[in-house]
Order: structure tokens, then sequence, then C-alpha cells
């Protein structure tokens, strides 16, 4: 059985079929093992240390301006530039906010109805409303949560594995909610693995705890040199580092606990948003030797369901083919800086 953390839900047969040796295992390991553990560690100090360094060269802090349009009424609060966040003009207001909010829309001079991310520093005076999953249009924040589950799926994935068995993260496509699935590729050293309902549930299970943690989805812009020296362990990602930096001049990481991975982004503000969540299938994606696993969730507090929700799960069960691997180039577009746009023919 090739899942570290759910053994206790996986037959014995379950076991024997995915039992594997030692030397079927590639060279470097994604596991719980130790060079897991070491390469997660240190990615995430790479990611502390620079979050650090960026924070102290702000040097003397300006103030800026931040009008406020909220449930609770429009409030006008004074920040700090390059350090204030969304999140901290939401403490400011009510407990709720920093809760439920996904993610923010900014307004300034220079930009329209950007959406921005609540942990994100703002920069300059602006205007800022928070959205949630329960407005009137939804899509901005449904876009986020939808690439969130992405990514919390490979924190999941890259941790799930038994330690004989190479589990490599490949990239996950910008959100597509009509698609009726959430996507994470990945290259697993199994050989015609067809997961077991009850693996499946195990890996549902983890995301469903990672998002009991609530923590926060940390972004930084790094320099190429930066992003390399993360994931010189990921052939993958630095392939996808040189086209994202001639594009942008810059990458876009972000951390959620020790996991750090590349995104353009916005995320939502914490794990905890995501509620009912089911893994529903992983497909093998012959031509790329990529595993594509596929997720259905639904936001916190929205409720379904049991045979609606499985009209959903059932849907998410099939092949998503929104930009596989092979039909995708990861040269991104000029308002985003990490993730893979479809291909023009």
């Amino acid at each position: 059985m090739p899942l570290r953390h759910s053994v206790r839900h996986i037959s014995r047969v379950a076991r024997l079929i995915f039992s594997k040796s030692q030397n079927d295992c590639g060279a470097r390991r994604f596991s719980s093992s130790a060079p897991l553990l070491n390469e997660t560690a240190r990615r995430s100090a790479l990611f502390t240390a620079e979050k650090q360094r960026q924070r102290e060269e702000v040097g003397r802090i300006s103030k800026i301006e931040v009008e406020v349009t909220s449930d609770f009424g429009d409030e006008l609060l004074v920040m700090n530039s390059e350090l204030s966040t969304p999140y901290d003009c939401a403490r400011h207001i009510s407990e709720h906010l920093c809760k439920q909010s996904v993610i923010a829309l900014v307004d300034t001079n220079k930009i329209s109805n950007q959406p921005w991310d609540m942990h994100r520093p703002l920069t300059e005076t602006c205007r800022l409303q928070f959205l949630k999953t329960t407005n009137i249009n939804p899509w901005a924040a449904n876009n986020a949560f939808w690439r969130s589950c992405s990514f919390m799926l490979g924190a999941v994935v890259s941790q799930a594995f038994r330690d004989d068995i190479t589990v490599i993260l490949h990239s996950f496509p910008s959100p597509n909610v009509s698609s009726g699935s959430f996507v994470l590729d990945a290259y697993v050293g199994l050989e015609s693995w067809n997961p077991s309902p009850e693996e499946l549930r195990a890996l549902s299970k983890e995301m469903v705890k990672l998002g009991g943690k609530e923590l926060p989805f940390e972004r930084l812009s790094v320099s190429r040199e930066l992003a390399e020296e993360m994931f010189s362990d990921n052939l993958y990602k630095v392939n996808h580092i040189s086209k994202i930096y001639e594009t942008h001049n810059e990458v876009v990481v972000y951390r959620v606990g020790d996991h750090v991975d590349i995104s353009r982004g916005p995320m939502m503000n914490h794990t905890g948003l995501l509620g009912r969540c089911t893994i529903a299938s992983v497909h093998y994606l012959e031509e790329d030797q990529l595993y594509r696993f596929q997720g259905v969730a639904l936001p916190t507090g929205h409720k379904l369901n049991h045979y609606a929700y499985g009209i959903l799960e059932r849907r998410a069960s099939f092949l998503n083919d929104h930009m596989v691997p092979s039909k995708v180039t990861f040269e991104p577009g000029t308002e985003f800086a990490t993730e893979s746009q479809q291909v023009v023919r």
C-alpha cells in the first residue's frame, strides 16, 4: 500500500499489491522519509530567510490610507506601506472577516479590481473590498479557492506515499471550476497504479486534516536564482522557472506550513476555508508519464445534500483534460507569473 498516512485504512490485500522494493525507487524520494523532510525544510528555510530579508529592506515605514468596504460598513484605515496586509485591515474591523474572507479586491491609481492575497502586503493608498464565496459574483473567490485546493493537494501528495516510492510534483493547471475538478499533476514511481477507493478516501482525509489546521497561504516574490535554489531537486520546476522569469523577472512562490510551491496566485486566506472534500480519481497520463490527481470540494459553510454532492464526485472521477501537460506551454501570459497557459494553435 503506497499511502503512508493511511496504513490503518487499507486492507492487507492492498498493502501486498502496492508493496515495492527499495531497488525500484528513484535516487530522490519525496515522502515522509529523511530526504523529503530535508528538502521540505530546506525550501521552507529559504522562504523564511527571504521573507525576513525583504521585510528588513522596507526601511523607513511610510503610511498609506486604505478605504475598506465590508459587510460591516465603510472604514478608513491608516496602515503601513509594504508591511500591512488585507488581513491586518480585517483585524481592525471584525474577526469574522479574518476567518471568512477568501481574498481581497484592490483598487489604486494604477490597478483596478485586482484580486489580492489576504497576506500580501499593500504597497500604496488604495480601496479594498473583502471577497467571499457567498458573494453575488463569487468568480474571483471561487478561482482562488479552486487554485488553493490544487496547492493543498500537492502538499498532501508529496508526503502521502511510502518511503521507497518516488514522488515529484510537476504542476497544476490554472483553475477552471466548470471542468468539474481541481487538479494536480505529479510523477509517482508506480507502474499502472489504479488507487483503491480506500486509498482515495485516505487522501481525502489528509486534505480535510490539512484544512483543519487553518494554515495561512504565504506569498513571496523571489528572484530566478533563489527559486532555482529552492527547487534544485525538481527538474520540472527548474524548467518552469526559467520560462517564468523570462517573462516577468520574478517568480511567485507560496507556502503552507512547510510546503512551498510555485503558483501565479492569488491563493485563499487559509486552509480552514476548505470544507467538504473528495479526492475522486487518479489518472495515468501515459504520454507524459505523470499521474493526474483530481478532486472536488466545497468551501466551509456551504451545504449540499448527499445525492447532489455524489453527482459532483462522479463527475470529478472522469479524466479532466483541462490543460494536460502535453497540450500546454509554461510560457506564462502578462498578467500573472507562474501558471501554465493553454497553447494557442
